[in-house]
């Protein structure tokens, strides 16, 4: 084989490779499955919406189903929407056949202290920019990446708690705690807890 006809198989290896990269990039971001929802609405509408599998509710009953497998929330409010991560832990609770509330944790692994700031941070921009404003700030700030929050967050004593508000439609609970991983047990780890709901408590 030649110079010139091993520079070009070469060239050739390297561009199916890049290609076979673009294409498994593109099967695992068709794979990421959704589940789509409006607090409120009707079950069976969240059901044919999303992309994630899910079971059918059971009429009349106050329960909940998981999604079959991970998938990111996408709340479709078309002002106060938001995304969320992959999660393996999440639930869709419903009353009378209407989606009455979310409980889930936007990850599907335990993560560290950088990357679950870098989650929780993120979120709480989308809802600053929806227009979404915390509530009970005085005993429950906002997170943040300080060393204050960094803290607080590695006491498992402590952990954080941040509430949210969107008018009088909406509220969410963010919560963030070491979590003991035994598949790592020499790591910090820790959990994210996002309850979505129309508002509780005191405004």
């Amino acid at each position: 084989m030649s110079l010139t006809q091993r520079v070009g198989w070469r060239r050739g290896v390297f561009a199916l490779a890049v290609a076979a990269c673009i294409t498994w990039a593109a099967i695992a971001a068709q794979s990421e499955k959704e589940i789509v929802l409006m607090i409120g609405e009707p079950y069976e509408a969240m059901r044919q919406r999303s992309s994630a599998a899910i079971g059918p509710a059971i009429p009349g009953q106050v329960s909940f189903n998981i999604p079959q497998s991970d998938a990111r929330l996408l709340f479709t409010d078309p002002q106060y929407g938001f995304v969320t991560p992959l999660a393996r832990f999440f639930t869709v609770i419903y009353r009378n056949e209407l989606i009455y509330s979310v409980r889930m944790s936007p990850q599907i692994e335990p993560l560290l202290l950088d990357d679950t700031l870098k989650i929780v941070l993120d979120l709480q921009e989308q809802w600053r920019n929806g227009g979404w404003t915390p509530n009970w700030v005085k005993d429950f700030p906002s997170l943040a990446d300080t060393p204050q929050w960094r803290a607080r967050l590695r006491d498992v004593n402590k952990g954080g708690t941040a509430y949210w508000r969107a008018g009088d439609q909406y509220q969410v609970m963010l919560a963030v705690n070491r979590f003991r991983d035994y598949k790592r047990p020499t790591e910090e780890r820790y959990l994210i807890t996002l309850q979505l709901a129309t508002p509780w408590g005191r405004p």
